[in-house]
C-alpha cells in the first residue's frame, strides 16, 4: 500500500498548518513556529496565489486526510461510508475518522503521534477487549476496552506519551484511561467538540458532492 514517507514537515508547511505529525516536536520546535521555511515546499512560493473556492475544499480534504494517514482512495471510502449512515456527512466522516483503532490509541495517550500509534497497532502491542488486533483502521465502538501488551508499556517512547499525555489536561469525555496500566475505554461515541480533527468539515462535503 502506498504511504508518504517523506519529510512531515512539508506537509504541514504545504497546509500552512500544525498537523501534529511528529509528536513532541511539534510543540516544541514547530518549524512554523521558529520565523523560518513558513512558506509551502516547492519553488517559487513567495509568489501571491488567489486561492479559489475549489482550492480551499481541496485543501481541508487534504489536510483531513494527511492527519488521519490515509491515502486518498482510503479517504474516499470513509467518504462513502459516511453518506450512507444517518445524520451530517461531516460529522459521519469525522467520527469514523476519530474511532480508529490508532488514533483511540493516540487520544489515549499511548503514543505521541499518529504514526507512532500505527505502529503500535500494526506490531500487535495494542488489544481491544483482550484480543490482540493489528489492523489500524479497526473500527473502536463504545464500551470496548483497550489496552498495551506488557512489552509496550516498557517502550521508553510509549512511557514518555503517558507522561506527556497527563500533562496536557483532562481527557474528554467519550474515553477514560488508566495511565498506570496503560489501559481504556471508549464510553461513547464523541462529540464534534471533543474531535482531534481542527477543520472545516462542510468544505469537505461540498467538494465530494460536486
Amino acid at each position: 500500500m502506498s504511504r508518504y514517507i517523506g519529510a512531515v514537515c512539508r506537509l504541514c508547511r504545504r497546509e500552512g498548518t500544525k498537523l501534529f505529525l511528529k509528536g513532541e516536536k511539534c510543540y516544541n520546535a514547530c518549524t512554523l513556529e521558529k520565523g523560518k521555511r513558513k512558506s509551502a515546499p516547492g519553488m517559487h512560493t513567495n509568489q501571491r496565489v488567489k486561492v479559489t473556492e475549489y482550492g480551499r475544499r481541496l485543501r481541508e480534504k487534504q489536510k483531513t486526510k494527511r492527519i488521519a494517514g490515509l491515502t486518498e482512495e482510503q479517504f474516499r471510502n470513509y467518504f462513502q461510508r459516511a453518506e450512507r449512515m444517518p445524520g451530517l456527512t461531516g460529522e459521519n466522516l469525522l467520527r469514523l475518522l476519530e474511532t480508529r483503532l490508532d488514533n483511540v490509541t493516540k487520544r489515549l495517550g499511548f503514543a505521541l503521534s499518529m504514526p507512532h500509534a500505527r505502529q503500535l497497532v500494526l506490531h500487535g502491542h495494542v488489544t481491544v477487549n483482550d484480543h490482540r488486533v493489528d489492523v489500524p483502521s479497526y473500527a473502536v465502538q463504545p464500551g470496548d476496552k483497550i489496552a498495551l501488551s506488557e512489552k509496550a508499556k516498557l517502550n521508553v517512547a510509549v512511557q514518555q506519551a503517558l507522561q506527556v499525555i497527563q500533562k496536557r489536561g483532562p481527557m474528554p469525555s467519550w474515553i477514560e484511561v488508566n495511565a498506570s496500566h496503560a489501559a481504556g475505554k471508549m464510553r461513547s461515541w464523541p462529540s464534534r467538540d471533543e474531535m482531534s480533527y481542527p477543520i472545516d468539515e462542510q468544505l469537505i462535503v461540498e467538494l465530494y458532492s460536486k
